[in-house]
């Protein structure tokens, strides 16, 4: 279990959305707000009964994106493996190239590529099992 006090209540509180839910681009943000590290956000938000939602590279959520980038994919493609490509590369690409991270998830959406180990603890790639969500 890890503990928050209540400034950090507060902070993960207030980052809500409308439907009470913290999305992945927020989840990020307050864990810079209440100094944890990324992929303890999923525990937190479980412990605090909150859904991660609205992953900004297409896991899971009902974001919209736009058509993909072949750039971008010829790039995500390569620096995958096996077809899967781990959530921390594909925002390192979305830094190198100065592309916000939806149109990276732009370039990943349906393109056949698999996200792995979301940097959340949102899911992580099981060793031939596929894909285990730890979200509610």
């Amino acid at each position: 279990m890890i503990k928050l006090d209540s400034i950090q209540t507060d902070l993960v509180l207030t980052n809500l959305d409308e439907n009470g839910a913290l999305s992945c681009i927020n989840a990020f943000k307050v864990a810079k707000l209440i100094g944890m590290e990324p992929k303890n956000i999923a525990q937190i938000a479980r412990e605090m009964n909150i859904k991660i939602t609205n992953c900004e590279l297409g896991v899971f959520g009902k974001l919209e994106f736009n058509d993909m980038n072949e750039d971008i994919f010829d790039l995500l493609k390569k620096r995958s493996n096996n077809s899967k490509i781990e959530c921390e590369v594909a925002w390192k690409i979305s830094q190198e190239k100065g592309k916000a991270i939806n149109e990276i998830g732009a370039s990943i959406k349906d393109s056949g590529l698999k996200v792995s180990n979301c940097q959340l603890g949102c899911f992580k790639e099981e060793e031939n099992h596929g894909f285990i969500m730890a979200t509610n």
